[in-house]
């Protein structure tokens, strides 16, 4: 069993690098994938930590989750196997990394303008050390007695178009995939019921993407319905794409998400690894 989705404190999961190995491993999992938003910063960490067990139990995949822009809905892309010492890559990061730092400072004004008076050192306090992101805003409006549950947070008032919502630097589509590649990675749309779009529209930008050098498409994740991966299995078919699978764990942000079995379910195939490693080369 393996997970090729999960967060480190590099952006927005509560575990550092090392941490989860250790988990990983307790999990019994044969392999994961950190893919940190915008950053490969924690990649070296999770990388060295498993190979301080000296043994081939746990494969780590070096990975990124990259946000890019779309009219509607939210599209992140994965990317695997990239370099994580890729200066061009690093470079080409950073302007996304700037604006959530901006962004940050748009949502805490607005919640502040809806009647729940937050500082921003009440957000750091959930944050920690991890990069700042709505979850944190989420759980300090929870502790506010603002909201009820971060649901609540999200449906009302940070989910995009809400009040709160702040938009932020995103990177066109297809700038994305050709950054994962130029690094040397295998790019993959992420969890694509979050691009809201129906069946006939979802396969013609899923024939668009393809055509931009999209290698895969994520159909193992929590959220999506059987009837939801028997669709993006066809497309996977239809397009000559790769599957893969992940828990999209980000730790105590959200707890009933599992590393590996995302609500229990979840039970992503070893030999997807494999057919992810011949693309890549590795």
């Amino acid at each position: 069993m393996i997970d090729l989705h999960c967060h480190s404190t590099f952006s927005d999961g509560t575990y550092t690098p090392g941490e989860l190995v250790v988990m990983a491993r307790d999990a019994g999992l044969t392999a994961l994938a950190l893919t940190d938003h915008d950053s490969t910063g924690g990649v070296a960490d999770f990388v060295s930590a498993n190979e301080e067990y000296n043994d081939d139990a746990l494969t780590c995949v070096p990975g990124i989750e990259i946000s890019s822009d779309v009219p509607k809905g939210t599209l992140h892309m994965l990317g695997y196997y990239v370099d994580h010492t890729d200066a061009g890559l690093e470079e080409q990061l950073l302007p996304i990394r700037d604006g959530r730092e901006y962004r940050n400072k748009q949502i805490l004004g607005k919640i502040n303008e809806l009647g729940c008076e937050l500082t921003w050192d009440e957000v750091l306090g959930f944050a920690g050390d991890d990069v700042v992101g709505r979850p944190h805003f989420a759980m300090a409006m929870i502790e506010k007695g603002f909201v009820k549950n971060k649901q609540q947070a999200f449906d009302q008032y940070l989910a995009k178009g809400k009040p709160a919502y702040a938009d932020r630097f995103r990177l066109l589509p297809e700038k994305s995939v050709a950054m994962i590649k130029s690094a040397g990675g295998v790019s993959v749309l992420a969890h694509p019921y979050t691009l809201d779009l129906g069946k006939a529209a979802l396969r013609n930008y899923v024939g668009e993407l393809s055509e931009m050098g999209l290698d895969g498409i994520e159909i193992h994740y929590p959220m999506h319905a059987d009837y939801l991966r028997k669709q993006y299995l066809s497309l996977a078919a239809e397009f000559n794409l790769l599957i893969t699978g992940g828990s999209d764990f980000h730790g105590d942000v959200n707890p009933a998400i599992r590393l590996g079995r995302g609500f229990g379910s979840l039970d992503v195939a070893d030999e997807l690894l494999d057919k992810l490693k011949e693309r890549a080369g590795v």
